[in-house]
Protein backbone atom coordinates (compact mmCIF):
# COMPACT_ATOMS: atom_id res chain seq x y z
CA UNK A 1 0.00 0.00 0.00
CA UNK A 2 1.37 3.61 -0.59
CA UNK A 3 2.47 5.90 1.94
CA UNK A 4 0.41 8.48 3.05
CA UNK A 5 2.35 10.81 1.44
CA UNK A 6 2.40 10.28 -2.10
CA UNK A 7 -1.22 9.12 -1.71
CA UNK A 8 -1.84 12.86 -0.76
CA UNK A 9 0.17 13.78 -3.70
CA UNK A 10 -1.88 11.67 -6.16
CA UNK A 11 -4.63 13.48 -4.86
CA UNK A 12 -3.95 16.82 -5.28
CA UNK A 13 -2.70 15.56 -8.68
CA UNK A 14 -5.87 13.92 -9.84
CA UNK A 15 -7.49 17.44 -8.53
CA UNK A 16 -5.62 20.19 -10.25
CA UNK A 17 -6.17 18.13 -13.35
CA UNK A 18 -9.84 17.75 -13.17
CA UNK A 19 -10.01 21.52 -12.51
CA UNK A 20 -8.44 21.94 -15.76
CA UNK A 21 -10.60 19.52 -17.38
CA UNK A 22 -14.07 21.03 -15.83
CA UNK A 23 -12.62 24.48 -17.18
CA UNK A 24 -11.90 22.87 -20.34
CA UNK A 25 -15.05 21.77 -20.47
CA UNK A 26 -16.88 25.21 -20.09
CA UNK A 27 -14.67 26.62 -22.58
CA UNK A 28 -15.49 24.83 -25.37
CA UNK A 29 -19.19 24.57 -24.38
CA UNK A 30 -19.30 28.63 -24.52
CA UNK A 31 -17.89 28.83 -28.14
CA UNK A 32 -19.64 25.96 -29.11
CA UNK A 33 -23.10 27.57 -28.93
CA UNK A 34 -22.07 30.62 -30.79
CA UNK A 35 -20.60 28.07 -33.79
CA UNK A 36 -23.61 25.83 -33.62
CA UNK A 37 -25.77 28.71 -34.36
CA UNK A 38 -23.49 30.20 -37.46
CA UNK A 39 -23.53 26.71 -39.20
CA UNK A 40 -27.07 26.14 -38.60
CA UNK A 41 -27.75 29.08 -40.18
CA UNK A 42 -25.37 28.70 -42.95
CA UNK A 43 -26.14 25.47 -44.52
CA UNK A 44 -29.49 26.31 -45.87
CA UNK A 45 -28.13 29.04 -47.93
CA UNK A 46 -24.98 27.05 -49.24
CA UNK A 47 -26.83 23.84 -49.96
CA UNK A 48 -29.25 25.94 -52.11
CA UNK A 49 -26.73 27.75 -54.06
CA UNK A 50 -24.89 24.69 -54.90
CA UNK A 51 -27.95 23.31 -55.97
CA UNK A 52 -28.98 26.13 -58.10
CA UNK A 53 -25.34 25.68 -59.80
CA UNK A 54 -25.54 22.26 -60.10
CA UNK A 55 -29.06 22.52 -62.11
CA UNK A 56 -28.26 25.53 -64.12
CA UNK A 57 -24.59 24.40 -65.07
CA UNK A 58 -26.88 21.00 -66.36
CA UNK A 59 -28.57 22.80 -69.02
CA UNK A 60 -25.08 24.82 -70.16
CA UNK A 61 -23.65 23.23 -73.39
CA UNK A 62 -20.41 21.24 -72.46
CA UNK A 63 -17.95 23.76 -75.02
CA UNK A 64 -20.04 26.92 -73.17
CA UNK A 65 -19.37 25.53 -69.43
CA UNK A 66 -16.83 27.14 -66.74
CA UNK A 67 -13.18 25.70 -66.29
CA UNK A 68 -14.42 24.66 -62.98
CA UNK A 69 -17.04 21.91 -64.73
CA UNK A 70 -14.47 20.78 -66.76
CA UNK A 71 -14.42 16.75 -66.23
CA UNK A 72 -10.56 15.74 -67.17
CA UNK A 73 -9.32 12.07 -66.83
CA UNK A 74 -7.75 12.57 -62.81
CA UNK A 75 -4.14 11.89 -62.57
CA UNK A 76 -3.30 14.52 -59.99
CA UNK A 77 -5.83 14.92 -56.73
CA UNK A 78 -6.03 17.20 -54.11
CA UNK A 79 -7.04 16.61 -50.73
CA UNK A 80 -8.05 19.33 -48.24
CA UNK A 81 -7.81 17.77 -44.82
CA UNK A 82 -9.38 20.12 -42.21
CA UNK A 83 -8.62 19.34 -38.82
CA UNK A 84 -8.08 22.15 -35.28
CA UNK A 85 -4.76 23.38 -34.07
CA UNK A 86 -5.27 21.97 -31.00
CA UNK A 87 -5.79 18.77 -28.96
CA UNK A 88 -7.74 16.96 -26.46
CA UNK A 89 -10.29 16.59 -28.60
CA UNK A 90 -11.15 12.97 -28.42
CA UNK A 91 -10.94 10.89 -31.92
CA UNK A 92 -11.74 14.52 -34.14
CA UNK A 93 -8.80 14.88 -35.77
CA UNK A 94 -7.01 11.55 -35.60
CA UNK A 95 -10.50 10.49 -37.69
CA UNK A 96 -9.81 13.11 -40.36
CA UNK A 97 -6.06 11.94 -40.71
CA UNK A 98 -7.61 8.19 -41.19
CA UNK A 99 -9.81 9.52 -43.86
CA UNK A 100 -7.12 10.98 -45.68
CA UNK A 101 -5.39 8.18 -45.61
CA UNK A 102 -7.90 5.48 -46.83
CA UNK A 103 -8.99 7.69 -49.70
CA UNK A 104 -5.30 7.38 -50.47
CA UNK A 105 -4.98 3.90 -50.54
CA UNK A 106 -8.37 3.04 -51.75
CA UNK A 107 -9.87 5.63 -53.94
CA UNK A 108 -6.90 7.25 -55.19
CA UNK A 109 -3.79 4.61 -54.84
CA UNK A 110 -3.37 4.81 -58.94
CA UNK A 111 -2.99 9.14 -58.56
CA UNK A 112 -0.65 10.94 -58.12
CA UNK A 113 -2.12 12.85 -54.36
CA UNK A 114 -1.26 15.85 -52.90
CA UNK A 115 -2.42 17.71 -49.27
CA UNK A 116 -3.65 20.94 -48.50
CA UNK A 117 -3.93 20.88 -44.56
CA UNK A 118 -5.66 23.28 -42.57
CA UNK A 119 -4.96 22.94 -38.81
CA UNK A 120 -1.70 21.86 -36.95
CA UNK A 121 -2.88 18.72 -35.94
CA UNK A 122 -3.40 17.01 -39.69
CA UNK A 123 -0.47 18.65 -40.73
CA UNK A 124 2.00 17.07 -37.78
CA UNK A 125 0.99 13.73 -38.91
CA UNK A 126 0.62 13.84 -42.58
CA UNK A 127 3.85 15.53 -43.19
CA UNK A 128 5.71 12.43 -42.09
CA UNK A 129 4.22 9.89 -45.14
CA UNK A 130 2.97 12.30 -47.92
CA UNK A 131 3.96 15.14 -50.05
CA UNK A 132 2.31 18.34 -48.51
CA UNK A 133 1.04 21.25 -51.50
CA UNK A 134 0.20 23.32 -48.77
CA UNK A 135 -0.71 24.75 -44.96
CA UNK A 136 -2.67 26.86 -43.44
CA UNK A 137 -3.35 27.32 -39.51
CA UNK A 138 -3.31 31.17 -39.09
CA UNK A 139 -7.12 30.75 -40.17
CA UNK A 140 -8.17 29.95 -36.82
CA UNK A 141 -6.68 33.09 -35.61
CA UNK A 142 -9.46 34.98 -37.25
CA UNK A 143 -12.03 32.54 -39.35
CA UNK A 144 -13.75 34.95 -41.07
CA UNK A 145 -15.36 34.65 -45.31
CA UNK A 146 -12.69 36.87 -46.38
CA UNK A 147 -9.66 34.91 -45.31
CA UNK A 148 -11.47 31.64 -46.30
CA UNK A 149 -12.07 33.32 -50.01
CA UNK A 150 -8.55 33.53 -50.09
CA UNK A 151 -7.90 29.79 -49.46
CA UNK A 152 -10.66 28.76 -51.80
CA UNK A 153 -9.04 31.09 -54.39
CA UNK A 154 -5.69 28.97 -54.68
CA UNK A 155 -7.54 25.95 -54.81
CA UNK A 156 -9.66 26.85 -57.93
CA UNK A 157 -6.79 28.53 -59.75
CA UNK A 158 -4.51 25.16 -58.86
CA UNK A 159 -7.93 23.43 -60.80
CA UNK A 160 -8.33 26.25 -63.60
CA UNK A 161 -3.89 25.68 -64.62
CA UNK A 162 -4.66 22.05 -63.88
CA UNK A 163 -1.92 21.46 -61.43
CA UNK A 164 -4.99 19.23 -60.08
CA UNK A 165 -8.13 17.37 -62.01
CA UNK A 166 -9.70 16.67 -58.79
CA UNK A 167 -10.32 18.59 -55.02
CA UNK A 168 -11.80 16.61 -52.35
CA UNK A 169 -12.50 17.80 -49.08
CA UNK A 170 -12.27 15.91 -45.75
CA UNK A 171 -13.79 17.28 -42.72
CA UNK A 172 -15.93 16.60 -40.01
CA UNK A 173 -19.75 17.52 -40.25
CA UNK A 174 -21.10 18.48 -37.17
CA UNK A 175 -24.45 16.83 -35.90
CA UNK A 176 -24.74 17.88 -32.42
CA UNK A 177 -22.44 18.01 -29.16
CA UNK A 178 -21.60 14.50 -28.47
CA UNK A 179 -21.74 13.35 -32.64
CA UNK A 180 -19.53 14.14 -36.12
CA UNK A 181 -19.34 12.84 -38.73
CA UNK A 182 -16.15 12.75 -40.83
CA UNK A 183 -16.92 13.07 -44.79
CA UNK A 184 -15.16 13.27 -48.13
CA UNK A 185 -17.16 15.81 -49.74
CA UNK A 186 -16.37 16.86 -53.60
CA UNK A 187 -15.50 20.27 -54.32
CA UNK A 188 -13.81 20.10 -57.98
CA UNK A 189 -14.71 19.78 -60.28
CA UNK A 190 -18.16 21.38 -59.80
CA UNK A 191 -20.55 18.31 -60.97
CA UNK A 192 -23.97 19.36 -62.83
CA UNK A 193 -27.43 17.66 -61.61
CA UNK A 194 -29.42 16.38 -64.44
CA UNK A 195 -32.22 16.32 -62.25
CA UNK A 196 -32.45 19.81 -61.70
CA UNK A 197 -31.39 20.44 -65.15
CA UNK A 198 -34.99 18.75 -67.05
CA UNK A 199 -36.81 20.46 -63.99
CA UNK A 200 -35.73 23.43 -65.20
CA UNK A 201 -36.47 23.44 -68.69
CA UNK A 202 -39.85 21.98 -67.81
CA UNK A 203 -40.43 25.58 -65.96
CA UNK A 204 -39.07 27.30 -69.08
CA UNK A 205 -36.79 30.18 -67.28
CA UNK A 206 -36.40 33.65 -69.26
CA UNK A 207 -32.28 34.17 -67.86
CA UNK A 208 -31.26 37.70 -67.62
CA UNK A 209 -28.03 37.77 -68.12
CA UNK A 210 -27.26 34.93 -70.11
CA UNK A 211 -26.83 31.31 -68.27
CA UNK A 212 -22.96 31.34 -68.98
CA UNK A 213 -22.18 35.24 -67.42
CA UNK A 214 -24.48 33.89 -64.22
CA UNK A 215 -22.60 30.68 -64.00
CA UNK A 216 -18.98 32.97 -64.35
CA UNK A 217 -20.08 34.67 -61.60
CA UNK A 218 -21.82 32.50 -59.19
CA UNK A 219 -19.58 29.71 -59.29
CA UNK A 220 -17.09 31.00 -57.35
CA UNK A 221 -19.36 32.34 -54.56
CA UNK A 222 -20.55 28.84 -54.47
CA UNK A 223 -17.17 27.42 -53.94
CA UNK A 224 -16.05 29.92 -51.44
CA UNK A 225 -19.54 29.41 -49.28
CA UNK A 226 -18.63 25.21 -49.88
CA UNK A 227 -15.27 26.02 -48.39
CA UNK A 228 -16.37 28.52 -45.48
CA UNK A 229 -19.08 26.02 -44.69
CA UNK A 230 -17.02 23.27 -44.20
CA UNK A 231 -14.60 25.37 -41.81
CA UNK A 232 -17.63 26.45 -40.03
CA UNK A 233 -18.77 22.61 -39.86
CA UNK A 234 -15.17 21.71 -38.65
CA UNK A 235 -15.01 24.38 -35.91
CA UNK A 236 -18.33 23.52 -34.44
CA UNK A 237 -17.17 19.78 -34.72
CA UNK A 238 -14.10 20.58 -32.70
CA UNK A 239 -15.43 22.53 -29.83
CA UNK A 240 -18.21 19.68 -29.30
CA UNK A 241 -15.64 17.03 -29.76
CA UNK A 242 -13.80 18.76 -26.90
CA UNK A 243 -17.17 19.41 -24.69
CA UNK A 244 -17.36 15.80 -24.67
CA UNK A 245 -14.00 14.49 -24.30
CA UNK A 246 -13.62 16.88 -21.33
CA UNK A 247 -16.92 16.21 -19.50
CA UNK A 248 -15.83 12.60 -19.19
CA UNK A 249 -12.31 13.26 -18.14
CA UNK A 250 -13.65 15.26 -15.44
CA UNK A 251 -16.01 12.48 -14.65
CA UNK A 252 -13.32 10.19 -14.71
CA UNK A 253 -10.72 12.14 -12.97
CA UNK A 254 -13.52 12.46 -9.93
CA UNK A 255 -13.66 9.03 -10.09
CA UNK A 256 -10.08 8.80 -9.57
CA UNK A 257 -10.18 10.69 -7.10
CA UNK A 258 -12.38 9.24 -4.70
CA UNK A 259 -10.75 5.53 -5.34
CA UNK A 260 -7.30 7.56 -4.24
CA UNK A 261 -9.05 9.12 -0.84
CA UNK A 262 -10.97 6.36 0.08
CA UNK A 263 -6.99 4.20 -0.20
CA UNK A 264 -6.05 7.43 1.54
CA UNK A 265 -7.89 7.05 4.92
CA UNK A 266 -7.73 3.37 4.47
CA UNK A 267 -3.85 3.74 5.08
CA UNK A 268 -4.54 6.88 7.49
CA UNK A 269 -6.89 4.50 9.95
CA UNK A 270 -4.17 1.71 9.92
CA UNK A 271 -1.57 3.58 10.37
CA UNK A 272 -3.62 4.68 13.20
CA UNK A 273 -4.26 1.79 14.58
CA UNK A 274 -0.66 0.30 14.25
CA UNK A 275 0.39 2.99 16.50
CA UNK A 276 -2.34 2.54 19.21
CA UNK A 277 -1.27 -1.26 19.07
CA UNK A 278 2.35 -0.40 19.66
CA UNK A 279 1.52 1.76 22.62
CA UNK A 280 -0.46 -0.89 24.40
CA UNK A 281 1.92 -3.32 23.74
CA UNK A 282 4.43 -1.23 25.25
CA UNK A 283 2.72 -0.52 27.81
CA UNK A 284 2.41 -4.35 28.76
CA UNK A 285 5.63 -4.54 28.10
CA UNK A 286 6.69 -1.90 31.08
CA UNK A 287 4.25 -3.33 33.69
CA UNK A 288 5.00 -7.28 32.61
Amino acid sequence: MANLKELRSRISSVSSTMQITSAMKMVSASKLSRAQDAIVAMRPYSQKLTELIQGLSATVEDDMGSALTEQREVKKVLIVAISSNRGLAGAFNSNVIKKVKELIQNDFKNQEVEILTIGKKANDILKKTEKIYLHNQEIYDDLSFNNSVELSTKIMSAFESKSFDKVVVVYNQFKNAATQYVVAEDYLPLVSNADESSTSQQLDYIFEPEKTEILSELMPKALNIQLFKALRDSFASEHGARMTAMHKATENATELRDGLKLTYNKARQAAITNEILEIVAGAEALNG
